[in-house]
């Protein structure tokens, strides 16, 4: 075991990012905050910006912030949200509603212009929300759903892709970074061999954004959803952002006709005509509060760079790895997560019969990380917000609790 201390306190030496630690919120009896996949912890100067909010803002400048900042504040949060972590455009993002509403409103437009096609292609253990939305679509619109059972650590790969993917499929619904095991998809090559069979591609990033470098526009994505809470530290609840490529703008039509989707939203019209562009997949007022936090996360990532995070993302689940192999395997604790890092997102799962008890041990002592069904532990690693030694010091206890 000192050998693996003395690698931690070494990476945590070298660590370029290692200053940015001190920007979090300390959280007093904390050992360990190893979810940071699940709820990314909040920034020390958050407190500081929510009360000039509420101050200045809102409280002074009341309802005329509404023409001087809120208005505009989605599209251009989801502009900067994809040029930060995205690789997309600008006018190409909107931060909006929940995942599970934009989910519904991108794959509903979507099967909707793909007249002719009948079948949602969306992998059987994808995450809940994804598959459920899949699931009501398809009812809604006398559509079929094609399950694929891709491999449990490795992830769906472009081969599963290919040998469903026909005529018929409207639209293949994915995630980035598979939520259990971590495995990281070929976004480019599965996006190509959708196209090739005349379908469109939905990605969810939401174990992805702010972690690992994405190229929306270059691997030719049709449309995206994340959610704003993990990497982005937006906090509970946060609103998600879509990102729909500019080549399907005024082609795909969002189903939930709201009136700040409106072209005119003051016009009051009689009848609904969409914003051009990515505004009309915006449907009630936004929520101004939620975006808040996120932005400060935002100025760490950018002044970071997307690709040092995701260097200190490999550093990080690789040391983890690492310490399983020397301090877990032997009390036959199984990886359920890719062993190559640039096959993995921020995280690592592993499992064992005795994990539900073991998380509650774990979480009594200050070490957090979070149980999946059936015995799975995932250690999510939040590079700006996790160093190599709180991983380390997890990995152990994870080991003591077993003992």
């Amino acid at each position: 075991m000192s050998d693996l201390l003395a690698l931690a306190r070494d990476l945590d030496a070298r660590d370029p990012l290692a200053s940015h630690l001190d920007a979090f919120v300390e959280a007093p009896g904390v050992a360990a905050y190893l979810d940071g996949n699940s709820l990314g912890r909040p920034l020390r100067e958050l407190p500081d910006r929510l009360a000039a909010f509420v101050r200045e803002d809102w409280g002074t400048r009341l309802i005329r912030s509404w023409d001087e900042q809120w208005m505009d504040l989605p599209t251009e949060l989801g502009d900067r949200i994809g040029r930060v972590a995205l690789g997309a455009a600008a006018g190409q993002t909107v931060v909006a509603d929940s995942t599970t509403v934009l989910l519904y409103k991108l794959m509903r437009a979507a099967v909707d212009a793909q007249a002719g096609r009948a079948e949602i292609v969306i992998e059987e253990g994808n995450f809940p929300t994804d598959r459920f939305v899949a699931e009501g679509i398809a009812a809604e619109r006398g559509m079929t759903l094609h399950w694929i059972a891709a491999d449990q650590i490795a992830g769906v790969q472009v081969a599963d892709i290919e040998a469903v993917v026909n005529e018929n499929t409207a639209l293949v619904v994915l995630s980035h970074v598979d939520y259990r095991s971590g495995a990281l998809a070929d976004m480019r090559a599965i996006t190509d061999a959708v196209h090739e069979a005349g379908g469109l591609v939905l990605w969810d990033l939401c174990h992805s954004v702010g972690v690992i470098p994405t190229e929306l526009d270059a691997c030719g994505v049709d449309l995206a959803v994340g959610c704003t809470y993990k990497y982005l530290n937006g906090g509970p609840g946060s609103p998600a952002f879509a990102y729909v490529n500019a080549r399907h703008h005024g082609v795909l039509r969002q189903p939930i006709q709201g009136w700040m989707g409106a072209g005119d939203v003051f016009a009051m019209g009689s009848a609904y005509a969409p914003a051009g562009g990515i505004r009309q997949f915006i449907s009630g007022t936004p929520p101004v509060l939620g975006m808040l936090a996120m932005q400060g996360m935002l100025d760490l990532i950018e002044a970071a760079s997307i690709g040092a995070v995701r260097e200190k993302s490999k550093t990080l689940t690789g040391l983890a790895v690492q310490a399983f192999d020397e301090e877990l395997a032997p009390l036959g604790v199984r990886l359920l997560s890719p062993r190559d890092a640039a096959q993995r997102g921020g995280h690592v799962t592993i499992g064992h019969p005795d994990f539900a008890e073991v998380t509650k041990t774990l979480w009594a002592d200050g070490v957090i990380p979070d149980f999946r069904f059936p015995d799975g532990i995932r250690l999510g690693l939040s590079p700006l917000s996790t160093s190599h030694e709180e991983v380390l010091s997890g990995v152990l206890a994870v080991r003591d609790a077993l003992g």
